[in-house]
């Protein structure tokens, strides 16, 4: 009854709620989901307030039909995808609002105050993760047989590797550019400990300063999308990854050239 009676007195407009789902969509794509999962949670919300919705996704844009059961007029909304840096944090929680919203926990107006909050309040500690991610390849330096000295190579170049990162994308750089120079970075730093007066694996040190700039999750949503017959964003993904992975190569290749460091 819950439901019901949310739905009948707080059910937004066909027009507020095809918009609300077009932003919602083209910020659940962007954060890193896979096509079925806008899929499903889209559909979740709309069913909630009594819509039917179709939706139309591409690599930029997302186009949304909405209409009322048994209904033959439509309204629809295109929104384009924000391409931010990939967020397990918004994802999650854009989902979790998709069943607060289902199952009668919140109404429409604080649904969208929340997506808000959601999309412009994810501040993660900038420092914790930088940590984190200089001992997760420090970590995987070690599991690929790098010795500690190497290990201590691995966390500084991607120490210094990650903030640059950082400061990069915050001038909205290319990603593409921001690739190729962080890995160049990183490669460079972890190469020129060849010069250093210590043992270390420098080839291992080498070739796990860069893990953290590996496009993983395009690979993974480019395949989920395959198999849910997406096939254009997954192609799309494919080859951005593909992208993302050759731009890395050659930030690793020159790097190592400056430091004339051969590994082959």
């Amino acid at each position: 009854m819950g439901v019901t009676a949310l739905t009948e007195i707080e059910a937004p407009s066909d027009r507020d709620l095809c918009l609300f789902l077009s932003k919602y969509s083209a910020w659940l794509m962007g954060s890193g989901a896979t096509c079925i999962r806008v899929e499903k949670n889209v559909k979740r919300i709309a069913r909630a307030y009594g819509r039917e919705v179709e939706l139309y996704i591409m690599p930029k844009h997302v186009h949304i039909y909405l209409w009322h059961e048994g209904s033959t007029e439509t309204v629809n909304s295109i929104a384009t995808v924000n391409h931010t840096a990939i967020s397990f944090n918004i994802n999650t929680q854009l989902s979790q609002l998709s069943w607060a919203i289902a199952d009668g926990k919140t109404n429409f107006s604080d649904a969208c105050r929340q997506f808000k909050e959601i999309v412009y309040g994810d501040r993660q500690n900038k420092w914790m993760v930088l940590a984190l991610v200089g001992v997760a390849n420090a970590s995987f330096c070690r599991l690929f047989g790098g010795d500690i000295a190497a290990m201590a190579i691995v966390f500084v170049a991607t120490i210094i590797g990650y903030l640059l990162k950082l400061e990069l994308i915050k001038r909205h750089i290319d990603f593409r550019v921001v690739v190729l120079s962080c890995s160049f970075i990183s490669a460079l730093i972890a190469s020129a400990a060849v010069y250093l007066p210590i043992e270390a694996t420098i080839g291992v040190a080498v070739g796990t300063s860069v893990l953290y700039l590996v496009p993983g999750i395009p690979f993974l949503n480019s395949f989920s999308d395959l198999l849910y017959r997406h096939y254009i964003c997954s192609f799309s993904r494919f080859t951005d990854a593909l992208v993302l992975t050759c731009c890395l190569s050659i930030g690793i290749f020159a790097g190592m050239s400056i430091m004339h460091l051969n590994m082959f």
